[in-house]
Parts: structure tokens; C-alpha cells; sequence
């Protein structure tokens, strides 16, 4: 309701204010056309704001949005003083944030004076450039080819697509607008796990569609999972691959919750879940209880979608309990086809503070874990690995290759490039530019064919800076980056390269002898239970 007034209720009653200071200054004396003048200026103003279609502040909150455009005139200082400050330091920081929006907007300017960086400081990470550089190829954005022995309808992934973001989590025309995007760009958006909905339909968008514990749009009525809706829906031609999701960034080892603010009757409806009522999906899934049986399951999975690519997303928690899937495999002759690390760092969707700072392994220790966990087992080969937490440019995309990923995906710069500026509102339903709400006034906002080309023009942009950064290493594709390329910073002193700073795995090598390192993990995992030994 507040926002139907700040819309509709500005712009008419400066008009009304305007006609009457005009009454006035005819009908009583014509120092009123001070008044006029005053008054009729901004009326002006709003009626535009509301019409234009840019700015989705200004749609919202006309005139009064024009404060956060001044702000930006005089930044970095006002800008970092009133907004960073408000973020608690949390989101990404403003350099990072800048190039988001530049990418998204089509600008690319050059700064002056160099890094704001300290490359002094311990954790700094960077990569060398070549004497003699390479060319990048702007003409052709590098593929991965998704899909195993065992899948018949392989995918070509993108190296940046749209990471898992639920229609309900965000506003119809957010998920549109990324999802058109996505079909203009030639790279996937997620679903999430609120279920396939005609919004991730109609844009013709290469789709990922996301399984979660609560089975979503393929529910039976007590809650499990329905194998003939999921057959029936995953045969569409846009869902190119399906993922089972076993925990995600933002709240490892809890269930995704959407508020009950947000649960509309459209939402209910999708969902199969009652209107109105805060919509928890439960912390662990009912289809399988035992690594063995999540492999069998993801072998099901392969067989009602006719072939195509599936796999599964977690955040990393313990080791051992990986390793216990890897021996699953092994046993049953079963691989998934792509495995999404996301990073506990990472994340968009509402969750307790402690879970976001404390649970779960950050992006680059559960990315190594995997990728040498498959390795150690023989398995990589079969399996692709896509990672997400964080990641926003092109520097992001070459580290997370280097550390062991096949392709990259991205949430809060995708909604960054959709208009989102971190308000910080999402749970609250009153999102100021229309992202991440279900209310039809502040959803408006957000202008779709806008909105899409700006997602199209962030994810090209970004990943045509990933391949400008590689051929400057001298290299000529993703898949010939290694960790020994990703260096840090330890001290004054010091800088190792990744290769150096961890161990990395032979093919095969936890199949013939194991390292000390990994060797109570591998005891501990057990591919017909998940606990790890005396847990």
C-alpha cells in the first residue's frame, strides 16, 4: 500500500497542487505563479520518473529517487559513506560493485591512479602476464560440454550463467528479464527450487532446472517427490539440464525459506504449498538417506529426462562425507554429470546471520576439496564442475578455473545487473526497484526489455574480460588454466602460487595410496551412510 501512494499519490497531488496555484495565480493574485513554479517543477519530474523505464528507483519512489543519483555524482566518499556503511560491510565492495553495473550498462572506462588494492597485504591474489600476450578471441565465447558416458542429450554450458535464484525469492519480471538475458546470451539461468514456472518459459532461455528437498512443482500431495510431473516437465526443450540441490551458500545444513509476505496465491500455486504461510523446504531430502541411494537416485533422475544432464549443488561441509559419495560412484558405476560447488560466502536468499559468517566451507576449500576428490578417484573426467559464490568478473571466472571449476555461476551481480543496489530488503517484500519482491506496484519497476539487455551485456562483457585476462597470461583457453598460474601474497616476502600453497591429487591416487593428509577422511567415508565414523 505504502508504495501504490509513493507511485500513483506523488505525482497526482503535485498536479493537483499545480492546477491550483494556476487557479490562483488567475483567479487571485499572480504572485501565486511563485507557486507554480515551485510546485509545478517537480510535478514535472514525476510524471516522467513514473513513466520512464531506466530507473527503477525513479519509478518507485519519483523525485525522491533522485537522491541516490546525486549521491552517485559525488562518490566514492558520499556514496561509500551512506551506502557501503549501511551494509555493514557485508556485499561486495565497491570496486567490484562498479564493475558489475559498468558491465551491465555497456561502459568501459579506464580509472585513473592505479589499484586502491593494499598488494602488500597477506591474502592478495593475482595472476602474470605474458612477454608476449596472446589475442583473445572476441568472436567466440568458450563452452564446456556438459554430460557423461551415461547422458545421450549433452549440454554446452557457458563459462558465466545465472546461478539457482527462485521465481517468489525474485519478482516475475526479474526472473524474465534474466532469463530472456540468458536466450540472448547463449548461456543458462537456474531455476532454483521454487519450481519451473512460465516466467523461466517464455524468454526462451536455456534453463537448469533445480530440484530442492521440498520438490517444488513436482510435490505429490504429502510432500514427496512426484516422478511423473518431473518426467512430464523436464522433457520441455529449454530445460537442458536438471540439478538436485543438497544445500546451497547461504545457509548450509538449513532448508531454503521463503517468508510468508512473499507467499501469493501464484506463489502457492507453483509451489503446491498453502497461501500466505512461510514456505520451508525441509533441511534433508526424503528420496534418499545414504550416498548410495543419492547416486541411484541421480541415475533415476538421467532416466526421466530422456538422457539429459544431471547433477547436484552443495556447499561443502565435511570431507569424509564427499569422499563417501566418490566411493558410491565407484560402487554402483553411476556418476552425475556435473557437480555446482557453492561457497558459503556466496548466496542471496534470507538466512541467519551466524550461518552466513560461521556454517559451511568457503567457495575456494569446498571447489579444491571436489575437484580433487574426483580426481584422487579417477572420476573427474566424467564430471563437470561449475562454482558459485561471489563470483561477479572476469578476474573471478579465471580463479575459479584455476582452482579447479569447468564453468562459473552468479546470483547477487546477475541481480546487480538486473537493477538490483542491495537495499538488503529481500525478506521484507518491499525490495525498492522491484528484484526481489511479489508486490505487483514495486515489481513494475522493473522494466523487462531494459533489465534483459543489461543481463545479456554483463554476462558477455565479463566473460569477454575473463578471456582479455588469459590471453594476457600468454594462454588461449580456459581449460588451460592451473593452479599454478593463481598466485598469493603470504607475507611481505613471500608469494606462492596455488600449485605450491596446496596439495593437489594424481588421477587415481586415493585408488592406489592414499596420502596421509586424506587418509582418515577416506577411512571415515562410507558409501551406505553419511555420518562420518564415530559422529
Amino acid at each position: 500500500m505504502r508504495v501504490k501512494l509513493a507511485v500513483a499519490s506523488v505525482p497526482v497531488l503535485l498536479t493537483l497542487a499545480t492546477a491550483a496555484a494556476v487557479w490562483a495565480a488567475v483567479a487571485v493574485s499572480l504572485w501565486w505563479l511563485v507557486a507554480v513554479v515551485l510546485v509545478g517543477g517537480p510535478a514535472v519530474v514525476a510524471i516522467y520518473d513514473v513513466v520512464q523505464r531506466r530507473h527503477s528507483v525513479l519509478r518507485n519512489y519519483p523525485v525522491l529517487g533522485h537522491l541516490r543519483y546525486l549521491l552517485e555524482t559525488i562518490r566514492p566518499e558520499m556514496q561509500q559513506y551512506f551506502i557501503e556503511r549501511d551494509y555493514d560491510g557485508r556485499p561486495f565492495d565497491r570496486d567490484t560493485r562498479t564493475v558489475v553495473y559498468e558491465q551491465a550498462k555497456g561502459i568501459h572506462e579506464e580509472t585513473s591512479f592505479g589499484t586502491e588494492l593494499d598488494v602488500m597485504s597477506p591474502g592478495y591474489e593475482f595472476v602474470e602476464q605474458a612477454t608476449v600476450p596472446n589475442s583473445p578471441d572476441e568472436d567466440r565465447q568458450p563452452r564446456v560440454r556438459v554430460g557423461g558416458p551415461d547422458c545421450t542429450q549433452p549440454y554446452d554450458m557457458a563459462m558465466l550463467n545465472v546461478s539457482a535464484m527462485s521465481f517468489g525469492s525474485l519478482s516475475a519480471n526479474a526472473i524474465r528479464a534474466m532469463n530472456a538475458g540468458a536466450a540472448g546470451g547463449g548461456f543458462a539461468q537456474d531455476t532454483g527450487e521454487g519450481g519451473l514456472t512460465p516466467y523461466h518459459l517464455e524468454g526462451g532461455g536455456d534453463l537448469v532446472w533445480e530440484i530442492g528437498s521440498g520438490y517444488f512443482g513436482v510435490r505429490t500431495p504429502d510432500g514427496d517427490f512426484d516422478p511423473a510431473q518431473f518426467r512430464d516437465k523436464a522433457a520441455h526443450p529449454h530445460v537442458k539440464c536438471t540439478e538436485l540441490k543438497l544445500s546451497q551458500g547461504a545457509k548450509p545444513g538449513l532448508g531454503g525459506v521463503l517468508p510468508a509476505a512473499k507467499v501469493s496465491a501464484e506463489i502457492a500455486r507453483f509451489r503446491e504449498v498453502p497461501v500466505g504461510q512461510k514456505c520451508i523446504s525441509p533441511p534433508a531430502h526424503r528420496v534418499f538417506r545414504t550416498p548410495r541411494e543419492l547416486v541411484l537416485f541421480l541415475a533415476r533422475m538421467r532416466e526421466l529426462t530422456d538422457g539429459k544432464p544431471v547433477g547436484f549443488k552443495l556447499c561443502v561441509g565435511r570431507r569424509s562425507e564427499f569422499l563417501a559419495i566418490c566411493k558410491a560412484m565407484l560402487a554402483e558405476g553411476v556418476t552425475p554429470d556435473f557437480i555446482v560447488v557453492d561457497g558459503s560466502e556466496g548466496g542471496t536468499g534470507a538466512a541467519p546471520l551466524e550461518f552466513q559468517d560461521s556454517v559451511g566451507q568457503p567457495l575456494t576449500d569446498g571447489l579444491m576439496t571436489v575437484h580433487n576428490a574426483l580426481v584422487g578417484t579417477g572420476l573427474r573426467d566424467r564430471i563437470r564442475i561449475g562454482a558459485g559464490g561471489k563470483v561477479a568478473t572476469g578476474m573471478d571466472i579465471v580463479k575459479r578455473v584455476a582452482q579447479g571449476a569447468d564453468y562459473t555461476n552468479s546470483a547477487r551481480a546477475m541481480m546487480m545487473a538486473a537493477g538490483c543496489i542491495q537495499a538488503r530488503l529481500c525478506h521484507t517484500n518491499r525490495c525498492p526497484v522491484g528484484v526481489a519482491t511479489q508486490d505487483p506496484a514495486r515489481a513494475r519497476a522493473l522494466d523487462v526489455a531494459d533489465k534483459t539487455e543489461r543481463v545479456r551485456r554483463y554476462q558477455q562483457n565479463t566473460v569477454a574480460q575473463a578471456q582479455q585476462i588469459i590471453a594476457a597470461m600468454g594462454l588461449r583457453d580456459p581449460s588451460e588454466l592451473r593452479p599454478s598460474h593463481l598466485l598469493r601474497r603470504i607475507d611481505m616476502n613471500t608469494v606462492r602460487t596455488y600449485a605450491e600453497l596446496f596439495d593437489w591429487l594424481e588421477p587415481g591416487r586415493l585408488l592406489t595410496d592414499v596420502p596421509q593428509a586424506w587418509a582418515a577422511d577416506w577411512r571415515a567415508a562410507d558409501p551406505d551412510r553419511f555420518a562420518a565414523a564415530g559422529v
